[in-house]
């Protein structure tokens, strides 16, 4: 569904821009010019002040805050690789790289992927080949409905694990960005036995205790993000004090989405810090994906 939206909005752009820059360009040229990168200035200034507030609101967070070069380096960064991952792989690639759960068991421990809010399984591409060359078997989901409650995604995270576990014999690790991470915190609510059927969770840039962004979404599910909002509250109180030892959470100081910067930390949990670098680009960092790689591989 995110993928019908995404091509329709591409299609409808660059329409658009054809229309504008055939109407404007014997008139103005300089006018035509400016109007068709319009919109790419307003995605940058949005993300130009999704990083002035971050690093305003990140002044009183107990992680070290990031020095300004380092903002600007982490703004740069995904400022392209946002473009890659929302306007081209995400609506075109989605399907590229198909799931991989091999008839007979390798003998490595299965990865379940949960990807974010207003995104789907194309976030994890990059994963795929290099899961599938260790030998883990994997599901990456999509949740649906896309802007529908955090706790309607349970059955999808279930219906992976089972599958992911019959191929392999054993229970999965999630991994999970953004969203992703109160998914599957939501799924071990729902499922009394469904942490016994996990064998870890790494989540990056999970907004665990919401975020400060949250309060502008009209969307269910990014209602329910809100920093300190009544559901991630509940879903806090809902869980055991052990359940966080069996999560691995990676969060930044340079987050644009998920801050304050420790709100992506769980209490109990192996949190990580991980400097300089922003939301999105966080799933496809070379460092993070090392080390989840490795903890993977340790099951």
């Amino acid at each position: 569904m995110i993928a019908r939206w995404q091509q329709i909005l591409f299609f409808i752009h660059w329409l658009g821009v054809a229309a504008w820059l055939a109407w404007q360009w014997p008139q103005s040229p300089a006018r035509a010019v400016a109007g068709a990168l319009a919109p790419l200035a307003i995605f940058v200034l949005v993300m130009t002040v999704e990083f002035a507030l971050m690093h305003h609101a990140n002044r009183r967070d107990p992680a070290p805050r990031a020095r300004l070069a380092e903002v600007v380096a982490a703004w740069w960064a995904e400022l392209r690789v946002a473009l890659l991952v929302f306007g081209w792989r995400q609506p075109f690639r989605h399907r590229a790289v198909p799931d991989w759960l091999p008839p007979v068991p390798t003998g490595q421990r299965g990865v379940v992927l949960v990807h974010g809010f207003m995104c789907n399984r194309a976030l994890w591409l990059p994963w795929l080949p290099l899961l599938r060359e260790r030998g883990h078997a994997h599901m990456a989901v999509n949740l649906e409905p896309p802007m529908g409650s955090i706790d309607d995604y349970s059955h999808i995270i279930d219906a992976a694990v089972q599958r992911v576990t019959a191929a392999t014999g054993m229970p999965p690790v999630l991994l999970c960005h953004s969203m992703g991470g109160l998914a599957a915190r939501a799924w071990l609510r729902a499922h009394p036995d469904a942490q016994a059927r996990v064998h870890k969770v790494l989540t990056l840039g999970t907004p665990h205790g919401g975020t400060w962004l949250g309060r502008f979404s009209t969307a269910v599910n990014g209602r329910q993000m809100s920093l300190a909002g009544d559901w991630v509250v509940a879903l806090g109180r809902s869980e055991s004090p052990e359940l966080g030892r069996k999560f691995v959470c990676w969060f930044s100081n340079c987050d644009n989405i998920v801050f304050p910067a420790s709100t992506a930390a769980l209490a109990g949990a192996d949190n990580r810090l991980v400097q300089g670098v922003a939301h999105v680009e966080m799933a496809l960092d070379e460092g993070v994906v090392r080390e989840c790689l490795e903890e993977v591989g340790r099951g």
